[in-house]
């Protein structure tokens, strides 16, 4: 395993037991439309942080620009990491993002202009992408002819 995850469900009353260390049953008795659809959603957060702590989550986000090239570096803060993006549109403002815990950045060297994200957590992981993207995002501009940012372009598996 690749670490441990854990996550409360104790706001649905459901009963998950594990059989035969292969299955894992959700139960709920009595349950209206909004407590039935939960159950899936669920078994699929559960599935997720199977996955994570086996195989873990990778995203590969990469740089669009016309002009001006988007320069990202990774700097600690302590125990944080924070992603910095400079020259985006070429504004000198620097975008800081910080990483939530559990999420390491990785600089791809063979592919130009492409970063990994990769943590256990796919929650974590998406969200700290989500937060790089929405840093890049264009204000004031026509989004249509300005398609600068940097966007995920593939979602894997670590291992």
């Amino acid at each position: 395993p690749r670490g441990t995850l854990s996550r409360s469900f104790k706001h649905l009353a459901i009963d998950i037991q594990i059989i035969d260390n292969k299955e894992i049953k959700v139960d709920l008795w009595f349950g209206n439309r909004e407590t039935i659809a939960a159950i899936r959603t669920v078994c699929s957060h559960i599935e997720n942080m199977i996955t994570g702590v086996t195989k873990g989550f990778k995203y590969k986000m990469r740089f669009c620009y016309a002009h001006f090239p988007i320069n990202v570096t990774s700097v600690k803060e302590g125990a944080k990491d924070i992603v910095e993006i400079r020259n985006f549109l070429g504004e000198k403002k620097v975008r800081r993002v910080e990483l939530l815990d559990g999420v390491q950045y990785f600089r791809t060297a063979d592919v130009k202009d492409q970063i990994e994200i990769s943590g256990n957590d796919v929650a974590k992981v998406s969200l700290s992408c989500a937060q790089i993207r929405q840093a890049t995002s264009v204000r004031n501009k026509d989004i249509r002819k300005f398609l600068d940012g940097i966007y995920v372009s593939e979602k894997t598996n670590v291992v």
